[in-house]
């Protein structure tokens, strides 16, 4: 077994586990196990499902929900353009690719340096995952059906617990603060006055905002090449 596979199982283990939180957080949302079941199987973003659920547990409506989870899956466009020039998958197996490109097999498949170990890493972890989070979200699914009303449990607000601790671990630069807060802030003030799911719109495009002013700050203030004046 290769460095790469062991690190894509043992994210795999880490990561499949926690679907049993969004098959009961989605049937909490009033998803049926079905429904919950095949989000996974189809959308298969960790943070986009829980957006989405989280949407809908706040009384949003359905469009809120798709526009909030479409918005958190353009990061994996993103990491699609970079695992296609990285892996050069076949044709025939591009599609399954695209389908298992999340933060998890992105970040295995970057961090090895031999090519074939980036293979090894991408599949494992993106494939384990897979099978891990739908076969969990499914157990969870059903554990939710058993509770019946969430609120006596207190699953209600549990799913925006579980996002932001999707978010937490992201938070490791000053940068990364200061988006957060500005999408904070936005949510707050737009919650009493627009209705339930459309708040998260408006800050993910306060956060794209607060991110392109950072990043052209950062330009700015860079230093100019020696012998050259700005």
């Amino acid at each position: 077994m290769t460095p790469a596979v062991r690190i894509g199982m043992a994210i795999a283990v880490g990561t499949g586990l926690y679907g049993v939180s969004f098959g009961a957080l989605a049937v909490a949302a009033g998803l049926s196990f079905w429904q919950a079941v095949a989000l996974s199987a189809l959308l298969f973003s960790g943070g986009s499902q829980f957006a989405f659920v989280g949407v809908l547990a706040g009384g949003g409506s359905g469009a809120a929900a798709l526009g909030a989870s479409a918005l958190l899956g353009v990061r994996n466009s993103i990491y699609g353009m970079q695992l296609n020039a990285l892996l050069r998958p076949p044709r025939s197996r591009r599609a399954l690719a695209a389908h298992v490109t999340i933060d998890e097999s992105t970040a295995v498949a970057g961090g090895q340096t031999d090519p074939q170990e980036q293979r090894r890493g991408f599949w494992t972890a993106g494939l384990g995952i897979f099978i891990l989070w739908n076969l969990f979200t499914a157990v969870g699914a059903l554990a939710g059906e058993a509770m019946g009303d969430p609120r006596a449990w207190g699953l209600d607000g549990a799913a925006v617990a579980a996002f932001l601790a999707l978010l937490w671990p992201r938070l490791k630069s000053g940068d990364a603060v200061a988006v957060a807060v500005a999408a904070a802030a936005a949510t707050i003030l737009t919650v009493p006055l627009i209705p339930p799911g459309l708040p998260i719109l408006v800050a993910g495009a306060v956060a794209v905002g607060a991110q392109l002013l950072l990043g052209r700050g950062s330009d700015d203030a860079s230093p100019a090449p020696e012998g050259e004046t700005r």
